[in-house]
């Protein structure tokens, strides 16, 4: 019998300069939501020794957007900015549990950069995703199928440090129970070959990092020279995402779709 489980399949998408705006905002509210929610909860425990419950947060918010200063988080969707304050309180719950250690501030710069939306903020018809706040849907790359009749309950949206954008669908699957077997085959890794078998029969090592070395060098290389903290170490960082600490940088990349508008810090 099969059984059924939730997976998450990810895949690689192309926005507008409308959509990637959008997205950005999306991105810098929800920051600014999690790291305000965390500033009240530390400051009602470390003042007056009070735990604050999502609910209260969930009210906050909502007072925050009728004043003045951040009247602008009512222009994104709402739906990422709740989620993000159920992340403050799984990281709060994981805390007291002694699970992990205290929940830390997004940064603008390390944060992983993304946004989470529900059924409710989203349209999946005939395989096209569209996200809340957007009037046509996501240029998805859809490098793999999804299970046969399958429907996204979470998509989350990211963008990685080389300014690529990431979409990721939350979907039942079924897993088939595979046969009992008495059979077995022993592993090793080798150099020649990338696994040999105990049957005799070896694998080889496609050696992919051979290809891209000569480039990967390079690529190196010219970040190396540039002034930390300058724009163009942040460029040289888009041109080689795998080069060392490429990570660091985590504004988009230039592209025609580059636009002036700045995400919420």
């Amino acid at each position: 019998m099969a059984r059924q489980v939730k997976r998450a399949f990810r895949y690689r998408f192309h926005p507008t300069g409308e959509q990637a705006a959008e997205l950005s905002r999306t991105f810098g509210c929800a920051r600014l939501v999690y790291n305000r929610a965390l500033e009240e909860r530390t400051r009602a425990w470390y003042t007056e020794q009070r735990r604050v419950s999502y609910v209260e947060t969930s009210a906050l918010l909502t007072e925050w957007k009728k004043t003045g200063e951040l009247a602008f988080l009512g222009e994104v969707s709402s739906v990422p900015l709740q989620q993000a304050l159920r992340h403050l309180q799984t990281a709060f719950t994981n805390f007291f549990a002694e699970r992990a250690a205290y929940p830390r501030f997004k940064s603008r710069k390390k944060s992983r950069q993304s946004a989470e939306y529900t059924r409710s903020a989203f349209k999946w018809r005939g395989g096209r995703l569209t996200l809340a706040k957007m009037s046509e849907p996501l240029a998805i790359v859809w490098s793999r199928p999804l299970p046969e009749d399958a429907v996204p309950s979470t998509v989350t949206v990211s963008r990685d440090a080389a300014g690529r954008w990431f979409v990721s669908l939350l979907c039942e699957d079924a897993i088939a129970r595979l046969d009992p077997t008495d059979r077995a085959v022993g592993i090793d890794a080798g150099i020649t070959s990338l696994v040999t078998l105990s049957t005799g029969e070896k694998v080889t090592n496609p050696r992919h990092e051979r290809r891209d070395r000569e480039r990967l060098a390079k690529a190196q290389k010219d970040l190396a020279r540039k002034a930390k903290g300058s724009k163009n170490r942040c460029t040289a960082a888009h041109r080689a995402p795998l080069a060392t600490k490429a990570s660091r940088c985590s504004s988009p990349a230039p592209t025609r779709f580059s636009s002036n508008v700045k995400p919420c810090s």
